[in-house]
């Protein structure tokens, strides 16, 4: 199988990335990033030799239809992963324009290119975000759940999700879309809740906090993300959705009391002193949704899937992750992430 995968440099994408090759040896990845501030080559810098040699790289922007056809005519593409997206919620209220951009033509761009060469499948990674927010009692959503979302980037991502419904209504183009939970674990940028909270609970800082911190999430480690993609990928049935979640539901404040027992522990196993939590004005207003969930029977029941890692387990890998790589944490925050950190949260301790 060649497969291009886009955002292979992003977060999750890079946790693909070495998933995939480990796993499937046969396999080539024809990745594509455009390397915005979240998306750094160097997080794949640990590819070994043999994978080095069924991983070809593209600097580039899937917007580009130029170098997305080049791409696709080059290498015979037959399958697709879109993980390529803008995806933080405060960011696309401050200026949702690289939103649109990325996460609807971009999209647009990848079906046609799709629709051109008759892909084999195509694989929309989206969100649970696009389903808005549900109250404390409310059922999980399921995949036939209307799309009621809330912020710019929830309202791109289904914009771009009913994109890929049309493409394969109207011209047959492969499409499976999933929709995550929250993913935590390896290479996510520090802007995110869990590396945000790691890092700055380390440091001794103030750890801020929207609100009074009750929104809930879902949480799920991004491997077991990956083994579901890769799943779907090869075994999906096209036109369909899937929901990929865990059924771990934490409240925020939560998570971030957890976090910072665990780095209190590591660092000063007998200081005991009360978690520096700052609750702060939160710059969403209505557009955050309090709560999500997913019903995920759909894809456990046709394929057996199920998460593999616990939240806590999970976190605790994910902790010390950060730890070993702080190195990697303070080259990728730049400048422009310091300017945006002071605008949400008021200032920047160096």
């Amino acid at each position: 199988m060649i497969i291009l995968v886009t955002g292979c440099a992003g977060f999750i994408g890079t946790n693909f990335v070495y998933y995939y090759l480990s796993k499937y040896k046969n396999d080539i990845i024809i990745g594509l990033d455009k390397l915005t501030y979240a998306g750094n080559l160097e997080n794949l810098a640990d590819l070994t030799d043999e994978q080095k040699s069924r991983f070809i790289f593209y600097k580039g922007d899937i917007c580009d239809r130029n170098i997305v056809r080049e791409i696709f005519t080059k290498h015979e593409i037959e399958y697709l992963v879109n993980f390529a997206a803008e995806s933080h919620v405060d960011r696309s209220i401050i200026d949702s324009t690289p939103f649109i951009d990325t996460n609807i033509k971009g999209t647009q761009v990848l079906l046609e290119a799709a629709r051109e060469v008759g892909l084999a499948r195509f694989l929309q990674i989206s969100t649970d975000e696009v389903y808005g927010s549900l109250g404390p009692d409310d059922p999980p959503f399921n995949e036939e759940s209307p799309l009621r979302p809330n912020s710019p980037y929830s309202a791109s991502k289904a914009a771009g999700d009913l994109l890929c419904r049309a493409y394969y209504k109207t011209y047959g183009v492969p499409v499976i879309i999933t929709r995550s939970c929250n993913n935590y674990g390896p290479w996510q940028f520090p802007e995110k809740l869990i590396p945000l909270m790691i890092r700055n609970a380390k440091r001794g800082e103030e750890l801020p906090i929207y609100g009074d911190g009750k929104q809930r999430r879902e949480w799920l480690y991004v491997d077991d993300h990956c083994e579901a993609v890769s799943i779907l990928l090869r075994k999906g049935e096209t036109g369909n959705i899937y929901n990929i979640s865990t059924g771990c539901e934490k409240a925020n404040i939560d998570v971030v009391e957890t976090l910072g027992s665990l780095i209190n522990s590591k660092f000063n196993p007998s200081w005991h002193k009360k978690i520096n939590i700052k609750h702060i004005k939160d710059p969403r207003g209505s557009a955050h949704d309090f709560r999500y969930a997913l019903d995920t029977s759909k894809i456990k029941e046709q394929f057996n899937w199920m998460p593999k890692i616990t939240f806590a387990k999970g976190l605790r890998f994910t902790v010390d992750w950060y730890i070993e790589n702080e190195k990697w944490i303070e080259k990728v925050i730049t400048g422009e992430y310091r300017d945006y950190y002071k605008k949400i949260y008021g200032k920047y301790d160096k």
